[in-house]
């Protein structure tokens, strides 16, 4: 009986300690650094944003962010990485309404689904598109734009960071609301296209995310015509809504965290908690709303909801408008 206690106890000892191994690996976590995938170009909002709310997540973790920028496919090529990444929690990215809500339906042949291949963390926040061209533009008003576009269908060029962007389908939603055709010019991120106009070389306008226009149209480069969000937007209160002209245009882009699908659920509740804590510390909110966006934090559950009505909206928007991406 002896005998038969002692190696009851020891088993049960030893599948204690295998079952706590995951545990306490992930009581130490994180243990190095945190790599954080920014599938566009530096300089645009995914870029700015992720700087942002690592510089007051990384302390709070014990760790620090590493950026990797990944352009390329609309933020396709970053969010094919972080699907493959291991999950572990080292890997998260900027997951954007293109990346994570607009692309499934866009791309003919996506190799990552935003949906199974993805842990949702946190919403950082959400912003409008403004329509903007040089400061020394003809065009005054979007009643100008559309004048020209109606004289000239096909000449008239606007930019965007990529093929599936927010920025690409409010042009393509400007489209179809007015009945018109312009030439879409796509960069592999907003500073590019922001560059790309500022310097008056292949774009005469463009749907650019408020908060990287927003310097420039403050320092007097740019032009502001209109916001696409439904109503206008306290960064810029002078600046009318273009639903005001076009009923039924409203467009908002939105700013995500997402991990790869798979990562441990103590990870995802660490992270999303930390994340969500830096969104909401005042100083980054007041950084956010400063550039025009609206703080979120949503929870990963929320997130989650919100990320498959946003997928099936945008199937909508792009079957009308038969868009479609090789």
């Amino acid at each position: 009986m002896h005998r038969r206690a002692l190696l009851a106890a020891s088993t049960t000892v030893a599948a204690l300690t295998l079952a706590g191994m995951p545990v306490l690996a992930q009581d130490k976590y994180p243990s190095k650094p945190i790599t954080y995938i920014v599938p566009f170009g530096p300089g645009g909002s995914t870029d700015v944003l992720a700087r942002l709310v690592t510089l007051k997540a990384g302390p709070a973790l014990g760790t620090s962010f590493v950026i990797e920028n990944k352009p390329g496919a609309g933020g396709g090529t970053g969010s094919d990485i972080t699907a493959k990444a291991p999950p572990d929690g080292y890997t998260i990215q900027g997951g954007t309404i293109s990346s994570h809500a607009i692309n499934v339906s866009l791309y003919s042949k996506l190799p990552y689904d935003p949906v199974k291949n993805f842990q949702p963390i946190t919403m950082i926040g959400s912003m409008p598109n403004v329509l903007v061209v040089r400061a020394d533009s003809p065009y005054k008003s979007l009643q100008d734009v559309m004048a020209a576009i109606k004289a000239k269908p096909g000449t008239i060029n606007y930019a965007s960071s990529g093929n599936g962007t927010s920025q690409h389908l409010s042009g393509a939603l400007f489209e179809q609301l007015t009945g018109s055709k312009m030439v879409h010019v796509p960069y592999k991120s907003s500073a590019e296209s922001l560059n790309a106009i500022l310097a008056g070389q292949g774009a005469d306008v463009i749907f650019e995310n408020l908060a990287p226009a927003l310097p420039h149209i403050k320092a007097g480069k740019l032009r502001a015509l209109g916001v696409t969000s439904e109503k206008r937007s306290a960064a810029l209160p002078e600046v009318p809504a273009l639903a005001e002209t076009l009923p039924g245009f409203a467009i908002v882009s939105w700013q995500a965290i997402f991990a790869p699908a798979g990562v441990p659920q103590p990870v995802v509740d660490k992270l999303s908690t930390e994340m969500i804590k830096a969104i909401n510390d005042p100083e980054v909110k007041s950084k956010l709303v400063a550039q025009g966006i609206e703080p979120s934090g949503m929870t990963p559950a929320e997130l989650s909801a919100f990320q498959k009505a946003e997928i099936d909206k945008w199937a909508r928007v792009i079957k009308a408008g038969n868009i479609k991406i090789e």
